[in-house]
């Protein structure tokens, strides 16, 4: 059974910084692409940042460039947040994603690109 687990949420206030991790487990993904997103009650899920199956390329949205940062451990087979200056504009649920349809150098920026998804973890930042 595949499954994503994120830990590393909370409660933290502006300024501050997180880690959020994604532990895959029953698959790897070395050779696909992974992402965040995060979903604001009452929003769509949106894109946060991802990284490609292949190569090393990243990218994240305009909202968070400069503040977050993505990354992979393919041996523990996890992917990382890195959120610093957070905003009370960043409280969200923030889930992980992978997808298996894509083996190359894109980062997929699409909910519908991804089928795996983990339960979510909760961030709130107060201002």
């Amino acid at each position: 059974q595949v499954r994503l687990v994120e830990s590393g949420g909370g409660l933290v206030q502006a300024g501050r910084s997180l880690r959020l991790s994604c532990a895959a487990s029953g698959r790897t993904f070395r050779w696909n692409p992974m992402g965040w997103f995060r979903q604001a009650p009452g929003k769509e899920r949106d894109f946060v940042a991802g990284m490609a199956g292949i190569g090393s390329s990243t990218s994240s949205a305009d909202s968070v460039k400069g503040r977050f940062t993505v990354s992979r451990d393919f041996a523990k087979n996890t992917l990382y947040l890195q959120m610093s200056n957070l905003k009370p504009e960043d409280t969200a649920v923030y889930y992980c994603a992978a997808s298996t349809r894509f083996i190359d150098s894109v980062v997929r920026l699409s909910v519908s690109e991804y089928d795996y998804w983990g339960q979510g973890t909760q961030v709130t930042v107060s201002s």
